[in-house]
């Protein structure tokens, strides 16, 4: 059983879902991720199922709208939010839904998050997997505070949750080895971001190769634990918005390829130019 490599649709932003699914049969990827956010199409089921089926592409994960720029997108309240992704999740097919942890000030939310998230997945068959974060970091040079955004903690690590997802580009950025943090979530590793990043206060989410972590050997290591007995995925999340159309395709192309030659020793993988960053002093 393969591990199936998924595109997100936030690696085309600033294009829409159409041109996700559209990019990821193009270039060969096994399923979408959807992004459920401010584009309409991303919170229509109906919409989303005629796309995966035009394009035979499945839906593999839906991101549910807890970033803060989707605090509108499906009500104010969290656990409807949740619910209302889960349901979506459902109608298309989805074993997968990516939340992130509470914001600090949500702390009701917070309160009942762990034991809710449980709950839910007893009781829907969908794995909720919850994604790393990051503490917030000011862009001074001159500052060195951090600022604790999440509650209970950013970190997934010991938490007790069933179902974990691990974003490399979110490693990096809170200063962690995301190959380290694979092995400590063990079994509860469900779904993987493929990116990089370097540490520092940007999220960068570069393509894999890029940054500072060993997306490589997370790769292997998915690859020798059973990760696809467990239903675990593997999702390119990448940043794309500064390229051209043409260095866009042959950046995800290569995410694809990096992705498959760590999973199944296929041809290596070229990783083009487009995304390095001047300031990655930290490499």
């Amino acid at each position: 059983m393969a591990i199936p490599v998924g595109l997100s649709a936030g690696s085309v932003y600033p294009g829409g879902v159409a041109d996700a699914f559209a990019m990821a049969q193009s270039l060969g990827y096994d399923g979408v991720e959807v992004m459920v956010w401010g584009e309409k199409a991303s919170q229509d089921a109906v919409r989303l199922a005629a796309l995966s089926q035009e394009h035979d592409q499945p839906v593999l994960a839906v991101h549910a709208p807890t970033l803060l720029v989707t605090r509108g997108v499906f009500g104010s309240d969290p656990w409807d939010k949740i619910d209302r992704t889960i349901e979506l999740a459902h109608y298309l097919g989805a074993p997968t839904v990516v939340l992130h942890p509470p914001f600090f000030w949500q702390t009701r939310y917070a309160r009942s998050f762990v034991a809710g998230v449980a709950r839910r997945e007893a009781t829907t068959g969908v794995h909720l997997a919850v994604e790393n974060m990051f503490t917030w970091r000011p862009r001074s040079a001159h500052s060195t505070r951090d600022f604790q955004a999440y509650s209970p903690t950013w970190d997934p690590v010991g938490q007790g949750y069933h179902s974990v997802t691990l974003d490399i580009s979110h490693a990096a950025t809170s200063g962690s080895d995301a190959l380290a943090m694979a092995r400590s979530l063990g079994p509860t590793l469900r779904h993987l971001h493929l990116t990089d990043g370097v540490p520092g206060p940007l999220d960068d989410h570069l393509l894999p190769g890029q940054g500072n972590q060993d997306c490589a050997g997370v790769l292997a290591h998915l690859a020798s634990t059973g990760f696809e007995e467990g239903g675990g995925q593997v999702v390119v999340e990448v940043t794309t918005r500064s390229m051209n159309p043409e260095q866009r395709r042959e950046g995800l192309a290569s995410a694809l390829a990096f992705a498959r030659q760590h999973l199944e020793g296929a041809e290596p993988a070229h990783i083009p130019e487009p995304t390095r960053r001047r300031y990655r002093r930290d490499r």
